[in-house]
């Protein structure tokens, strides 16, 4: 099995147009027992999957580990991963069963912001350390802007900016040990900000452009056309409420959050279109964004082999073009988004 290929920019690289979202190999919210990551990365190898997305982050350095020991015998595939933060030794062991970050992990690791030229250098080289692999494709500036930093982003602006971690990242492609790089964000005044400071090849938008918000027409997306900067899109469940709906018993989060009331009635809305068309919502929240002529590949998180499979089903699930008409009619859609 194979997904078609999508250009990245300029930079010469193909990428599966179903990507593979690797946050949960490192532990997000929960223990995942290595036996299970193996397994699903080993599921999504057999599937087809060749463009792999990754970060120090992701469970501070677990991600990568288990990451790197799957692919590490495997060709034709693209990888990437992000700079931002440097992992600082803390006494050992650490509990598994304790959430810190967001991230469930035995890695006895703090992450700590720096986006200067030596940190995006030392980070680079301690990713391939982790990965045990010679080549990273692909690096992304990990969640630089306000809605992450707050009154600190300025100061963290200016590391990127004129602390040379721009110029780190220039100097990496220059010399060809990167393909490319960009931005793994989920707020488009960062992106607008970063892009008047460098050419970026790449943006992995998550969250931002999805079925249950299409913002990043009015600005970001004409400027990456421009510019010839591809767009990755990550999280296009909106942090769950896509994938499960509203009919479910499970919490609704949005944003990483309980969902608002009004986020909740649109998908509400979405969904019962969704049903007069038999389509899962899942599958028009995976499919839509791949529409538009930006977007390389969308990239789902991916937790088991089920899931993987789960998701292979929802990507080609059958969608007729009456539901995208109907969702434009109702306003559910933006009239000049993109449809399948």
């Amino acid at each position: 099995m194979t997904f078609p290929l999508r250009p990245i920019g300029n930079t010469g690289l193909c990428v599966t147009e179903l990507g593979f979202g690797t946050a949960p190999l490192g532990n997000l919210f929960r223990p995942l027992p290595d036996a299970i990551a193996h397994q699903t990365l080993a599921t999504a190898a057999k599937s087809g999957f060749g463009y792999y997305d990754t970060a120090p982050f992701y469970g501070f350095g677990l991600s990568e580990r288990r990451l790197g020991d799957a692919l590490r015998r495997r060709k034709d595939i693209v990888l990437s991963t992000k700079v931002g933060r440097l992992l600082q030794p803390v006494p050992g062991p650490v509990d598994e069963n304790q959430v810190r970050h967001g991230y469930a992990t035995p890695m006895p690791f703090e992450p700590v912001y720096d986006y200067s030229y030596d940190a995006v250098m030392r980070s680079f080289e301690e990713s391939l350390q982790r990965l045990g692999l010679s080549r990273i494709d692909l690096l992304y500036i990990h969640d630089i802007g306000r809605l992450t930093h707050g009154e600190e982003n300025e100061a963290r602006m200016d590391e990127l900016t004129k602390g040379g971690g721009l110029r780190a990242l220039e100097e990496l492609r220059a010399s060809k040990v990167i393909s490319g790089f960009g931005m793994g964000v989920n707020e488009v005044a960062a992106c607008l900000e970063v892009i008047k400071h460098a050419r970026l090849d790449v943006i992995l938008l998550a969250g931002r452009y999805t079925l249950l918000e299409q913002t990043p027409l009015d600005d970001l997306f004409p400027r990456c056309t421009a510019a010839g900067t591809a767009i990755v899109i990550g999280g296009p469940y909106n942090s769950g409420i896509l994938a499960v709906g509203t009919k479910s018993a499970a919490p609704l989060y949005y944003n990483y959050e309980p969902a608002p009331a009004d986020v909740i009635e649109k998908v509400r809305k979405i969904e019962a279109v969704c049903d007069r068309h038999g389509v899962p919502l899942a599958a028009a929240a995976l499919q839509f964004p791949l529409a538009h002529p930006l977007v390389a590949s969308v990239i789902p998180g991916l937790d088991s082999p089920e899931r993987v499979n789960q998701t292979i089903s929802l990507y080609r699930h059958e969608i007729p073009a009456a539901l995208w008409q109907e969702l434009r009619q109702e306003k559910l859609l933006r009239p000049d988004a993109a449809i399948p």
